[in-house]
């Protein structure tokens, strides 16, 4: 550090990349959009698109996605804002997609009629740019007023623009908020809580706001008032208001890292702290406050298990009481999914040994009564409600490996409801069946996985097969419906797993926490033993097994390939992360470190190392093909993680592919043909290797 400081601040600064890039020859990779690094990823492109497209049967698999992501017997999903629903739509018609709504009665119906609000195209040729649907928040309940998001290109970082739902036009001089990766909420019609990037030192170094302040209509957002500022260590900061009648609400959410975080109220002009766990999720059910346990919990001589969702009123927990009602607690096979809230209802949707159940609980005289929600035995179950202010129906979605997603109208009371809309069946299930069994971890923990396979399969070990991946972030894998891969590899034979490892949400908290940071090799090994009991079953064998994963599952397939290259005949990495040595310098990485871990710091360096992609890479060891996808416009995942794993792969002799979509966010593409063109040479590279 004395030589740095005699040097002065930018001489060092010129030294240590000086120093990095000696150390890291590809650290020029990480230059996103500079023209070097762009020469290099179209070079890429075009070899491996020229590559893939010699592939017999390519065209015939993009044509057959292209055909589920652009059709028009997908189903219309829908949020209801004031007297209408809307739905955002994408087609081939309407690449980029248009907003448009229609009545509840009407959207019941075979054919609704829509009205176009917004014309994503028409807007983006109007107006030259590269517009990509981000969402919009409407301000409750008549939702005349809303303010829409746009991206350039896809990333998270979007523009905020006012809206008039009555006029369906922009708002002149309304509210108006520049590319950043912003949350702004409404209070009032003339009141908005903003964060946002308000200038030099106003982000975490997630590059998230940090700071939230009150705007107010027709002021310079210069001049809106300081409500809250957290620290540059900090991973964000947001406001948001409770519109429940009678129980109007401004709540401020600090973010201290990715999995902890401390909730203030404003009262009286002063922002007053809840008094909760650091790692419990706490939010408002008109006069009682719900506390989500992340951890156990000892408090007003209770003790509350991890995964519990717990109630209490809300006056009475500021005023000091800790009198909690337990609303669910888990137990080895259970855990809790999500919380969705009604009218007067909260409604659980939890796991049991990763199949879907439903809950709804209603307070009844002061007491909460349970009463459980008929759902089909083997489908995987989410839950919207229409209306939280007005209304006690909400939105089901059901569907599994193998039947089309339906969408129903519930309401709570009864397990009465109405099949608004379902979709077709993009691919033949007649032949096909589902199985879950349980691999033996290292550890011994059971491991569950489900696959996906033909009814008259041969345990010869011949089926060409791909087993998908996460595992972290507490982030479930659940049964869907997936026409793409019903399509480009069901219907040709293929075997398609889907594991359950952990890292993962599927059994809550303690799944999760069982692969964080210097526990991470536990999620490696899982995977690694699913593998093997695929083998073992004969359902498969190395040279018909591939892998694949996306973003924190991208990482977890080169890992499983690095580690054990032998199981393996062909991955698949999308958007991966892959340098874990500089992770945290890039993009949202540093948000991750309660993941991970930290690699500054010699004790935590010591573990990831041995699992940092880029760093294991051995040019005297033989892996099988790698298939890394990206895209330029990911501002979550840098491109970066990949673009060093295919220089250095190259560089050491492998057989490496790279495509980087020049669109799309870290979702990979943005429209259909981008969808279509990413996935056919996904799956045709897959099934080229394992047939």
């Amino acid at each position: 550090m004395d030589q740095f400081r005699k040097l002065g601040l930018a001489a060092a600064a010129a030294l240590l990349l000086c120093t990095s890039a000696q150390a890291d020859p590809y650290l020029w990779l990480e230059e996103v959009n500079s023209d070097r690094a762009l020469d290099w990823v179209r070079q890429w492109n075009s070899l491996t698109t020229s590559r893939l497209d010699a592939l017999p049967g390519i065209q015939q698999t993009t044509a057959a996605i292209r055909e589920v992501v652009d059709s028009r017997e997908r189903i219309p999903f829908v949020e209801k804002q004031g007297k209408h629903v809307y739905n955002f739509w994408k087609d081939a018609e309407h690449p980029r997609g248009i907003l448009r709504r229609t009545t509840l009665e009407s959207y019941k119906t075979s054919a609704p009629q829509w009205e176009v609000v917004l014309d994503v195209d028409r807007l983006a040729r109007d107006e030259k740019e590269n517009w990509v649907w981000h969402g919009m928040e409407c301000l409750k309940p008549k939702a005349e007023r809303c303010l829409f998001s746009l991206t350039r290109g896809g990333g998270d970082a979007h523009v905020v623009r006012e809206f008039d739902t009555r006029s369906l036009d922009f708002v002149a001089d309304g509210f108006y908020l520049p590319e950043a990766k912003s949350d702004v909420n409404w209070v009032t019609r003339d009141r908005l809580l903003v964060a946002t990037d308000f200038g030099p030192g106003s982000l975490t170094s997630s590059g998230y706001p940090r700071i939230v302040k009150e705007w107010k209509r027709g002021t310079p957002l210069q001049s809106a008032k300081l409500v809250f500022e957290g620290e540059p260590a900090d991973i964000s900061a947001s406001g948001y208001s409770d519109h429940y009648p009678g129980f109007n609400r401004e709540f401020i959410l600090r973010y201290t890292s990715f999995f902890t975080n401390e909730l203030y109220v404003r009262h009286g002009g002063k922002l007053v702290k809840l008094d909760k766990p650091n790692s419990a999720t706490a939010f408002t059910f008109k006069d009682q406050l719900l506390i989500r346990l992340r951890g156990d919990w000892k408090v007003g001589g209770s003790q509350y298990a991890q995964g519990s969702l717990l109630s209490i009123d809300y006056s009475s927990f500021m005023a000091g009481k800790r009198n909690f009602s337990v609303l669910y607690e888990p137990d080895a096979t259970r855990s809790l999914q999500s919380v969705t809230t009604t009218r007067s209802a909260v409604l659980l949707n939890e796991m049991v040994n990763v199949r879907s159940q439903v809950h709804e609980l209603r307070m009844q005289k002061g007491k909460w009564e349970r009463r459980t929600v008929s759902t089909p035995a083997y489908a995987s179950v989410s839950i919207s409600s229409l209306d939280y202010l007005d209304s006690d129906k909400y939105f089901l979605v059901l569907n599994d490996f193998l039947t089309p997603t339906s969408l129903h109208l519930g309401e709570v009371g009864n397990d009465k409801r109405q099949q608004l809309k379902s979709q077709p069946a993009f691919f033949d299930t007649a032949g096909l069946k589902v199985e879950q069994h349980f691999a033996n971890a290292k550890d011994g923990m059971k491991i569950p996985y489900f696959v996906v396979m033909r009814k008259d399969i041969k345990y010869d070990g011949n089926n060409p097969t791909l087993l998908y991946g996460y595992g972290g972030f507490e982030i479930s894998m659940k049964p869907s419906y997936n026409a793409a891969v019903g399509r480009a590899w069901l219907e040709k034979g293929g075997v398609y797993v889907l594991s359950n490892i952990r890292g993962g949400g599927e059994f809550g908290p303690r799944w999760h926490e069982a692969a964080l940071k210097e526990k991470r090799q536990v999620s490696y090994d899982d995977f690694i033993s699913v593998a093997e009991d695929l083998i073992a079953r004969k359902l498969t064998s190395p040279q018909h097994l591939g892998i694949m994963g996306g973003s924190l599952g991208g990482m977890l397939v080169s890992v499983a390939a690095l580690q054990r290259p032998e199981l393996f005949n062909a991955v698949v990495s999308q958007v991966p992360l892959g340098d874990m040595k500089r992770y945290h310098r890039m993009l949202a990485g540093a948000s991750w470190i309660d993941e991970y871990g930290d690699p500054d710091r010699p004790d935590e360096w010591e573990y990831i190392s041995r699992y940092s992609p880029y760093h294991l890479l051995d040019k005297n060891r033989s892996y099988p093909p790698v298939f890394f996808t990206s895209s330029t416009r990911d501002d979550r995942v840098h491109p970066a993680h990949a673009r060093k794993m295919v220089a250095r792969m190259k560089e050491q002799g492998h057989q490496v592919l790279y495509w980087e979509n020049m669109d799309g966010g870290h979702g990979g593409a943005v429209n259909g043909e981008q969808q279509a063109r990413l996935y056919g040479m996904v799956y045709s590279f897959l099934w080229d290797r394992l047939k």
